[in-house]
């Protein structure tokens, strides 16, 4: 399963943005005192700070990319009738045309998605096989009754291991489970490309087309969280066999044409602000998503956007696979997480696609897990220079069915880097002010929990020093 050699990132030469900066946007300075007050008053969860308080903006790669000239440009297109509008067909025609699903359905974001599939596909006892869990993903799964197993490659669970593919499947686990409830209790297996929750990790197309055949024997579909599929498509590109020469576009379509349907968040490869879709092959499940769509998001030709958003989105999807595009943002990454390893800074290896993952466990192995090693690193980064980044541990795992808390292996803090936002001297000042806080490590303390909110915890809970 895991014969596949080890390769790095390929560069001849440097690399450089495949664009210009036409319009700035200034940047707040604050003070040590201002961020201990800022922090205090958002109960030490970084999701809770107001973002004029903030200097070098890493919570999350949603919503916040620069859109290009093309998309504003687009964007004074925007046809806002409310039935038909001429941007939904010019989006339904891109996605059809660069990932080859037959129907679309526009929503306003990736959950809205999410929303719908789960209450077309997934009913109470089921089981639900994925490539490590995403918050929103397993929440609404489990809110139609059925329950997430986990069947990625134990190298996903280990932030050390320089496994190239640490999306892949594990296709021995998910024949198990097959075996224990049967095929028929498992309405889809949830593909991610690019796991968030490992690191940014990418699934191969090897393990894809094998998973393909093993679930076209048992007659389950394959749904594709497809976030970050051009990312994905990037790291094939440069790891894979037989892949080096083919454009980005191509793999993406290929990576697709192996799964069923597919779930997007737009917000993030697509370049958009907002938005993201539903599309699937088989009509049955097209048409029931079209009437589910109308109660939940809008009309099935806008679902939840405006004529604006819908354009834009469709530019995105097209500037997403250009290979420039791809090359210089995932080397942005790239340069942020060589320089936190030159500075010793314990980090999920390889790097992956849309952020940096820093292992707080090996960070702060003082801390206990239950004491929220990630949540206190993201908040002492932040004090240290108004870097805003999130916690990705036990407090993004949230709680079982039971009432007991999950505990992951993993214990991360994600730096994500937004497209084409910032430059390498931020990069540089990122890198060096969490080295100010790996120095005095030693000094650091944990938390404790104050308030947790009954769904999503790490969005809205509240913590106390210590």
């Amino acid at each position: 399963m895991n014969k596949i050699k080890v390769m790095k990132y390929k560069t001849k030469r440097s690399w450089a943005e495949p664009y210009k900066i036409k319009m700035v946007e200034l940047l707040k300075m604050t003070t040590a005192t201002q961020r201990k007050k800022a922090l205090q008053e958002a109960g030490y969860n970084t999701f809770l700070l107001r973002s004029e308080d903030v200097y070098i903006d890493l919570l999350t790669d949603s919503g916040t990319s620069a859109m290009s000239d093309n998309q504003w440009a687009g964007m004074m297109l925007g046809d806002e009738a409310y039935a038909g509008s001429r941007n939904f067909y010019h989006f339904e025609d891109v996605v059809k045309k660069v990932y080859g699903y037959k129907y679309v359905i526009p929503t306003h974001q990736g959950r809205g998605a999410e929303n719908i599939l789960s209450k077309i596909l997934v009913k109470k006892g089921d089981i639900v096989p994925g490539n490590m869990y995403f918050t929103t993903t397993r929440l609404h799964m489990e809110l139609s009754g059925g329950r997430f197993e986990d069947i990625i490659i134990d190298e996903a669970h280990d932030p050390d291991s320089e496994f190239p593919f640490k999306g892949n499947v594990d296709l021995e686990k998910l024949k198990n489970l097959i075996k224990k409830y049967g095929a028929k209790r498992i309405p889809y297996v949830s593909i991610a490309t690019s796991v968030n929750m490992a690191g940014g990790q990418p699934i191969s197309m090897k393990n894809l087309k094998d998973l393909r055949a093993l679930t076209h024997k048992h007659g389950i579909r394959i749904i594709h969280d497809m976030t970050r599929v051009a990312e994905n498509a990037f790291f094939i590109q440069q790891r894979e066999k037989g892949y080096e020469h083919k454009p980005i576009r191509e793999i993406v379509k290929e990576i697709c044409s192996y799964t069923d349907g597919a779930t997007m968040s737009a917000k993030k490869d697509a370049l958009v602000n907002i938005g993201g879709f539903l599309a699937v092959n088989d009509w049955d499940v097209f048409e029931e998503a079209r009437n589910i769509v109308v109660i939940y998001e809008g009309l099935h030709t806008y679902g939840g956007l405006a004529g604006r958003d819908m354009e834009a989105m469709a530019i995105g999807i097209g500037e997403s696979v250009n290979d420039e595009h791809i090359r210089a943002r995932i080397g942005q990454v790239v340069y942020l997480g060589e320089k936190m390893i030159e500075f010793g800074i314990p980090i999920v290896k390889p790097i992956g696609g849309h952020g940096i993952f820093v292992n707080a466990k090996k960070f702060l192995p003082h801390i206990a897990q239950d004491l929220f090693p990630a949540q206190t690193l993201a908040a002492e980064v932040y004090l240290d220079s108004g870097i805003r980044t999130m916690e990705r541990g036990i407090v993004s795992a949230g709680r079982k069915v039971n009432g007991e808390n999950y505990y992951p292996k993993l214990e991360l803090v994600r730096f994500t880097i937004p497209r084409r936002v910032y430059t390498q001297a931020h990069m540089d000042v990122i890198a060096e002010s969490t080295l100010r806080v790996y120095e005095r490590r030693n000094q650091i303390k944990g938390m404790k929990m104050i308030y947790e909110p009954k769904y999503l915890r790490f969005f809205q809970a509240k913590f106390q020093k210590l």
